[in-house]
């Protein structure tokens, strides 16, 4: 059996390190590539040609497929519906509110059981005796707006997570069209969507064009991806969660970012320089400091206001009461 892959390690180059008392303790390799505003590669390190599995980056495409499938999405509604959210209170009150239009049951959720992410929302989960619910789990919005496409249109429920589905087929023509390259994989995300592995760099050009897309587009799929980076920027509480990294990098410097699983990063800053990049060992510590890094050498954030994230972004060590390290970029 021949096993389709990502980017090989001697592909690679070294990202970012973790230094502790002066002593580098580990490393996390990857690929990534920068794209100008006009959407020229501005910079490219390691092999952003290679497939990844974009895994919840790809939440931004699968949103405007619900939403150019006959479900209006505004707002707070936008948002939720391409987040990975950490399950607080208002985060399930989002995904209860889309269910509601069309009274589809929590029980139609395709997603896996799962207790809250957020650490708050967990312990009150935990104490009501609750138990996991569908609700709750990260991808529920976006499963949520799949279910409301899918009444608009009078598409099966029970099935609308399967790759044959008329609503997944929306999802891989949203993809194609945005990025210019049809899937060389396709597999099963951990909330049990469709996946479809395209390179680095076509994923850098299909955030691109959703990240800088206006709602005054006189097309109809831009307007609605111009809807959605708008929703995103305006609300990064809903796209992640209170200290997330995504809900961090939106909030302070306006971006539009969605991490995947797996170390996958995509960031659009306010000018419209894009970056995409994949961690290889799929750790996310390093993956929202080096994608703001390489924005803040292209001169589209401000470098200083990135280094001020250091705390926020969980990049610090400790050792007992003292900080004696931190996660530090590379590149």
């Amino acid at each position: 059996m021949i096993v389709a892959e990502t980017f090989r390690l001697s592909d690679a180059v070294e990202l970012a390190v973790v230094e502790r008392s002066g002593f580098v303790e580990s490393r996390h390799a990857g690929s990534a590539v920068v794209l100008a505003p006009d959407g020229s590669v501005l910079r490219s390190l390691g092999d952003p040609s290679a497939p990844v599995f974009p895994r919840s980056t790809l939440k931004p495409f699968q949103a405007i497929a619900a939403m150019t499938s006959g479900v209006t999405l505004r707002g707070e509604d936008a948002a939720i519906a391409t987040a990975s959210h950490s399950g607080t209170a208002r985060h399930v009150e989002l995904v209860r509110g889309l269910l509601a239009r069309e009274g589809i049951p929590e029980s139609a959720l395709g997603c896996p059981p799962s207790y809250p992410q957020d650490a708050e929302a967990r312990d009150a989960a935990v104490r009501s005796g609750a138990g996991k619910q569908r609700i709750q789990m990260t991808c529920s919005g976006k499963h949520a707006a799949m279910l409301l496409a899918c009444v608009a249109n009078d598409w099966p429920l029970e099935s609308y997570l399967h790759p044959e589905h008329p609503l997944q087929k929306r999802v891989l023509d949203v993809i194609e069209r945005f990025t210019g390259e049809r899937p060389v994989a396709t597999g099963i995300d951990g909330c049990g969507t469709p996946v479809h592995a395209i390179s680095l760099l076509a994923l850098a050009r299909g955030i691109h064009r959703i990240g800088t897309s206006t709602p005054a587009s006189p097309f109809a799929i831009f307007r609605e991806a111009g809807v959605l980076a708008e929703a995103v920027r305006e609300n990064g509480w809903v796209v992640a969660g209170p200290g997330q990294p995504d809900t961090v990098a939106i909030d302070r410097l306006g971006v539009f970012a969605k991490f995947g699983a797996e170390g996958i990063m995509t960031m659009v800053a306010p000018n419209g320089t894009t970056v995409t990049l994949k961690v290889l060992d799929g750790s996310l510590r390093a993956a929202s400091a080096v994608a703001l890094r390489l924005l803040a050498d292209a001169e589209a954030v401000d470098g200083a206001a990135v280094e001020s994230l250091t705390s926020e972004l969980g990049l610090l060590l400790s050792g007992g009461d003292a900080i004696v390290g931190r996660v530090r970029v590379s590149i």
